[in-house]
């Protein structure tokens, strides 16, 4: 097979050498499919068909079939529709984010492929994109699939790289773009192997060497498309009832969104939100939500969303709601909602691969459900009928040979139907159902509609994103999330400035629909607190810890032991990584690393209760690489990734020292304020003050710092 076909089965992908015009003819090609079986079947209405036909130059016959379809590159391109906080026009909303999402898919691809074919190995290397001439074994199965173990060869560690937890991986010998592959899920990893799950497994795979890169996903963009075409349906109500509301179409969007939701057929019980524990304002966040169609809850750092969030569901269904389906972006806060519900006894399915999930986690996902079902003995039972079939095949002849091919077959539609059964059987017994807002697109699920959804972690998605659950049937959507903090992680530049990081939550309330805010923080020593909660948060975070429950770590010299926050001023120089990706700074990396050190000697914290945190990826595998994992239990790792996460103390090397003043991407308040609020008992910022007083967010907590008397020179001076 040529280098530049492309197939897509369970077991590889030829993955093409990309360009404009073979993505553009991918995706028609795909879009075609799809649109020839919705006009076969009669799902398409007619403004359909020419919102399709205007958008992707094709046209349909009366009959569904296609006249043409003109791929070749013309004069004019489409026009592009700008994003809107109000959508007038439906139509607007279905161009410019098909739009959207399709350029980030076609930079996602091009990134990928400018890699595999200008970058030298050894750039691939320090960018921590790919590993080379590893050696490859199995190491058992993980719910059916083969587990495969790469280490390097000869042994030892591997070299620094960015495969984590539910990474999507290509495996290939040398040349991904022009040879077979297998694509597969990390599983998990240590110093000196990664263990990958796929659906199929090399045979030669303990013969010669093996690569691994990271692959772009087409899964997320194919979902978000068919939820676009699904929310824009003028058949039905279009996946969701509350389509124009977030559209922001009614006059009054207030009490458009604060009508109570139209969901028929359920006896309601009243709210009793008695024996949890919850403060004023998370009670009043759930007494809202569950009157009304459309909530909006914003977390501050701290605040407990997601306890919110759980303790929210667990009401809805002790009122007699349900089945929910619970959404958030990432795996992490999936899992970290399916356990806070099944601590509260909640019958709560995690849908999804198991290799995304948290170990613990693992027994509440469908498939271990599915597997452990006393229907399973059955499906045994005719498994091995049919082996015992198959095992004789060579010895019959004509009629009867002909006789047990049809036996074999009866028994592989009966296995199928009645794995289907088992698989309804364990998703209807489920009161809320936990997915990434993308795996809500999966075709296991694709028949089943939930009247409510809520999703986490809201102001982290994408508004393509945070459709794909909405339109499994939403009549009341409630979204969680903070739009001071971290932004939805997108791609492509080109994607992000013309509106694709802008979430749902956020547009919403820039046209005045209000979000509750949860005003009690329950992580930070009050003077952490401080700052954030005036710069961000109008002042109005209150404490639920005191002093006295959050100590200063004892092993560093803090410049006032009642303020455990501190700025440690180091004038040295930034470096530009080869492949310009990133950056790192060597003086601020030996300090954090005495600082570590330091704080050690007592005994009072240990490595894993500190979290050593940069917004350079350069900077983490640099301190990485200066500790060599003799600190065990130490996390280092990019601000980013830390969203969500605490620790007792965090040391932030900020990087950025220049005789510009150039703060790049540090320039986001976002990422600063998700920065200065990961910490509980001490937080320690290292930088150039010189640098990062061109921003006028930094400007302004290194005032805060001097006027507080927070400035810890003897560190850099001892």
């Amino acid at each position: 097979m040529d280098s530049g076909s492309f197939t897509n089965s369970q077991y590889g992908h030829i993955l093409p050498s990309f360009s404009a015009v073979d993505l553009r003819l991918n995706i028609l090609t795909s879009i075609y499919s799809v649109t020839h079986f919705l006009v076969k079947h009669h799902l398409f209405s007619t403004i359909d068909k020419m919102l399709y036909q205007r958008h992707y130059g094709f046209t349909m016959s009366e009959r569904g079939g296609v006249r043409r379809m003109n791929t070749r590159p013309s004069g004019s391109k489409t026009s592009n529709v700008a994003h809107e906080a109000k959508w007038r026009k439906s139509q607007d909303h279905f161009e410019c984010f098909t739009n959207l999402i399709g350029i980030e898919l076609e930079d996602e691809l091009s990134q990928v492929q400018e890699r595999w074919k200008n970058w030298s190995k050894q750039k691939m290397l320090s960018a921590g994109l790919a590993l080379f001439d590893l050696v490859g074994r199995t190491s058992g199965r993980f719910f059916g699939d083969p587990i495969l173990v790469f280490e390097a060869r000869g042994g030892g560690p591997l070299p620094f790289h960015r495969f984590g937890h539910g990474d999507m991986v290509i495996i290939s010998r040398a040349r991904p773009w022009g040879e077979k592959v297998i694509e597969g899920v990390v599983l998990d990893r240590n110093n000196s192997r990664i263990r990958i799950v796929a659906k199929d497994k090399p045979s030669d795979l303990r013969k010669g060497g093996w690569r691994l890169d990271k692959g772009a996903n087409r899964v997320a963009h194919d979902r978000m498309h068919d939820a676009l075409i699904s929310f824009h349906s003028t058949e039905g109500d279009g996946g969701t009832t509350l389509r124009d509301l977030l559209l922001c179409q009614p006059h009054d969007l207030v009490s458009s969104a604060q009508r109570p939701p139209e969901i028929h057929g359920q006896k309601i019980r009243p709210l009793n939100l008695t024996g949890m524990t919850l403060d004023d304002s998370q009670k009043e966040a759930i007494e809202t939500a569950v009157k009304q169609r459309l909530t909006m809850i914003q977390g501050p750092p701290g605040t407990g969303k997601t306890h919110t969030a759980v303790h929210l569901l667990r009401a809805l269904i002790d009122m007699g709601r349900g089945p929910i389906l619970a959404c958030a972006e990432s795996n992490v806060a999936v899992d970290n909602l399916l356990e806070g519900l099944l601590e509260l006894g909640v019958k709560a399915i995690r849908f999804g691969r198991p290799v995304k999930v948290r170990e613990s986690l693992r027994e509440a996902t469908l498939d271990a459900k599915v597997s452990s079902h006393p229907k399973q003995d059955e499906i045994d039972f005719i498994r091995e009928e049919t082996e015992g079939i198959r095992s004789k095949l060579h010895d019959l002849k004509g009629k009867d040979r002909g006789m047990a091919h049809k036996d074999i077959s009866k028994n592989y539609r009966e296995i199928r139907e009645l794995e289907q059964r088992i698989t309804d059987d364990v998703l209807s017994s489920a009161e809320v159902l936990c997915s990434t807002n993308i795996g809500a697109g999966h075709f296991t699920i694709a028949k089943r509609k939930f009247s409510i959804v809520l999703i986490d972690e809201a102001t982290q998605a994408t508004e393509p994103s945070a459709l794909v659950p909405i339109v499994k049937g939403a009549r009341q959507l409630i979204l969680v999330g903070d739009h001071r903090q971290l932004p939805p992680t997108v791609t492509s530049r080109r994607a992000e400035e013309n509106g694709l990081n802008i979430p749902l939550f956020e547009r919403l309330l820039s046209n005045g629909i209000p979000a509750h805010m949860l005003t009690t923080q329950y992580r930070m020593h009050p003077t952490i607190r401080e700052f954030p909660s005036a710069r961000f948060y109008e002042n109005r975070l209150e404490d639920g810890c005191s002093s006295a429950e959050r100590p200063p770590a004892a092993g560093f010299l803090w410049p006032d032991w009642d303020k455990p926050v501190t700025f440690v001023p180091v004038h040295g120089s930034e470096i530009e990584e080869e492949s310009g990706s990133s950056r790192s700074n060597m003086d601020e990396a030996a300090i954090v690393i005495k600082i570590v050190n330091d704080l050690l000697v007592p005994g009072d914290i240990q490595p894993e209760d500190i979290g050593v945190i940069s917004p350079y990826a350069g900077q983490v595998r640099l301190i990485r690489s200066m500790t060599n994992d003799e600190i065990d239990g130490l996390e280092i790792k990019s601000v980013d990734g830390y969203q969500g996460r605490e620790k007792e103390v965090i040391v932030l090397s900020t990087v950025r020292a220049n005789e510009n003043g150039t703060v790049g991407f540090l320039s986001d308040f976002r990422r600063l304020n998700v920065a200065l609020t990961r910490a509980k008992r001490g937080l320690i910022v290292v930088g150039d003050d010189r640098t990062l007083r061109n921003d006028p967010t930094w400007a302004s907590w290194l005032d805060w710092v001097s006027e507080s008397n927070l400035m810890a020179w003897h560190v850099v001076n001892s």
